[in-house]
């Protein structure tokens, strides 16, 4: 409750005395016996000496209000911050940039020149705040640099600018130079200079926006040095009663640290155990890379069910298949293909093939490389229990080659061979040579399909193209119609291929490719494929059947190659 002493201060100042509005702006700014310590209630008072030209309060606003708290105040306070860094005081001349500059509010040319200068002088002074503005905004940078360029060379920090900083003992913990790290006015490295200064001084944004660019950059020990200090701190922070929760930033940099470390990177010495916390407080917050090395942690193994070698204790899978379980939800594929290897353990008293199978299928579908050459290799070697699992055997071996593995390629080309012998090309050549198919639709169009896949003569005309199209290959299986036929894959490469088999399908979609459909019985459709070819010869457009040249014109006798190719 306010005495009467401060009664009396309270009615000078609501009957408009300055200096009455003066002391109880201070009483409120640091607070009093009667008056609690009030900021905003200060900045009141202070504002409205200061529009009766009251130096001083200028001098205390620009000295202890903050930047947040002037952004929300009714009235612009650009000019008393303006007037408090004419009078020396670079804390003032940094909230004056902020507002004017950081802000885009609209100002004269010789307050905004004034602001650039206010600026470069605070980050000079080793502000933090400064620094990092003038880092994470190269637009402001640049008028900086402009405006210096035309005023020339100034000193760093004006005559009567540290007293003031000394005086107004309000700056923010973060802005304060910390123990080892270099002076504010330390040369600093070329590329991007107020960011490693920033950094320097303890800003925690800018340290977290230097390690991202050292992590970028892959360059491991810039970010180890910078990086494992923080980490130390953080473990040690949270050892005590109250442990509070980590922000994003500092979750990522416990995770990559421990990464880093444990790989080996970056030249530093650090025992197991000081990982493994790194690791714990990082998987507590839910960072999916330390859940996955904690899991593999309890299960004494590798990403690929390898034992580690030196790991003391027993294998806990329990504990390991909670960790990667949580892991493999936030979309991590090496936990998923982790689970498999836990499960295909025999030591395991719940080892379980079938989740093993169904793991190492989620880790292929994310897109684990390893998990999708393996479970094309487990659909081949089990083809023979379902004849579809060739197509699926293809499927994931073709994923796995796409991401650059040989071994899935070298057994691509084993299971589906693209052949180029005559039996499987001749038919395909017959499309430039026929002529004109405009009458015959379907064989055109059966035609391009074998010239496009290299299919023989009975499975370009007997292949039911619909239900042959499994998206990324072709089934050849005529079987049912061709008993002298065996079931075959072809790959679909290229988009071109897939372009052509696209427009194919829609031409048969409501087509019976059965003997009971608009094309025939297979006779019927060897029959009016020998006519277009007898046409053909008798024209002299048809392919020899034996060396591939045109044939010559004339009329095709019985015993001609090119006009009764055997079936």
């Amino acid at each position: 409750m306010a005495n009467r002493e401060e009664l009396a201060i309270i009615r000078g100042a609501r009957s408009g005395r300055a200096d009455a509005q003066l002391e109880l702006g201070k009483r409120y700014l640091f607070g009093s016996a009667g008056l609690p310590r009030s900021l905003p209630t200060a900045l009141h008072w202070l504002d409205r000496a200061a529009r009766q030209d009251c130096a001083e309060s200028c001098e205390l606003i620009g000295s202890h209000i903050p930047l947040d708290l002037a952004r929300v105040h009714a009235t612009p306070l650009a000019p008393w911050y303006e007037r408090a860094y004419d009078g020396g005081n670079v804390r003032a001349g940094l909230v004056l940039a902020q507002l004017l500059l950081e802000d885009g509010r609209a100002a004269p040319d010789a307050q905004r020149t004034k602001a650039l200068r206010a600026l470069e002088e605070a980050a000079r002074a080793g502000f933090a705040e400064a620094q990092w503005l003038l880092a994470r905004r190269p637009d402001i940078a640049a008028s900086v640099s402009a405006a210096c360029a035309v005023q020339g060379a100034a000193p760093a920090v004006r005559p009567g600018a540290a007293p003031v900083r000394e005086r107004a003992g309000q700056l923010d913990r973060r802005a304060v130079a910390r123990p080892g790290t270099p002076a504010p006015d330390a040369q600093a490295a070329p590329d991007q200079p107020w960011l490693r200064r920033a950094a320097d001084n303890g800003l925690a944004e800018a340290q977290f926006a230097l390690l991202e660019q050292s992590w970028a950059a892959e360059a491991w020990q810039d970010y180890l040095a910078r990086a494992l200090p923080l980490a130390r701190a953080l473990v040690d922070s949270g050892s005590g009663k109250h442990i509070r929760r980590l922000a994003p930033g500092e979750i990522t940099l416990l995770s990559r640290t421990a990464r880093l470390l444990a790989d080996g990177k970056g030249g530093e010495e650090v025992g197991n155990e000081e990982v493994h916390a790194f690791w714990e407080l990082a998987a507590a917050e839910h960072d999916r890379h330390a859940q996955l090395a904690i899991g593999l942690w309890y299960a004494r193994m590798q990403v690929d069910g390898a034992r580690v070698q030196g790991g003391s204790g027993a294998a806990n899978f329990k504990k390991a298949i909670r960790w990667l379980l949580l892991a493999g939800e936030q979309g991590l594929a090496e936990a998923w293909y982790a689970l498999s290897r836990i499960y295909l353990k025999p030591e395991f008293s719940q080892r379980n093939v079938a989740d093993a199978q169904r793991y190492l299928e989620k880790a292929a579908e994310m897109g684990y490389q390893v998990a999708q050459l393996e479970c094309g290799n487990n659909a081949w070697r089990a083809r023979r229990e379902n004849e579809s699992n060739d197509v699926r055997a293809v499927f994931w071996l073709q994923q796995a080659a796409a991401q650059g593995n040989a071994e899935a390629a070298a057994a691509i080309r084993k299971i589906a061979p693209r052949p180029d012998d005559a039996a499987h090309t001749e038919t395909g050549a017959l499309l430039g040579c026929v002529g004109d198919l405009t009458a015959h639709p379907l064989l055109a169009a059966r035609l391009e399909l074998a010239a496009q896949f290299g299919l023989t003569r009975a499975e370009t005309l007997l292949l039911d193209v619909a239900v042959a199209d499994q998206g990324h290959c072709l089934v050849v299986d005529i079987r049912a119609s061709y008993g002298r036929s065996k079931r075959r894959l072809v790959m679909i490469d290229t988009t071109q291929e897939r372009q052509t088999l696209d427009r194919i399908v829609r031409l048969f979609e409501n087509v019976d490719c059965g003997p009971g459909g608009p094309e025939g019985n297979y006779r019927q459709r060897l029959y009016r494929l020998r006519t277009l070819m007898a046409d053909a010869a008798m024209s002299g457009r048809l392919l020899d059947g034996a060396d591939g040249r045109l044939a010559p014109a004339g009329k095709p006798e019985r015993g001609n190659a090119a006009y009764g190719m055997a079936a």
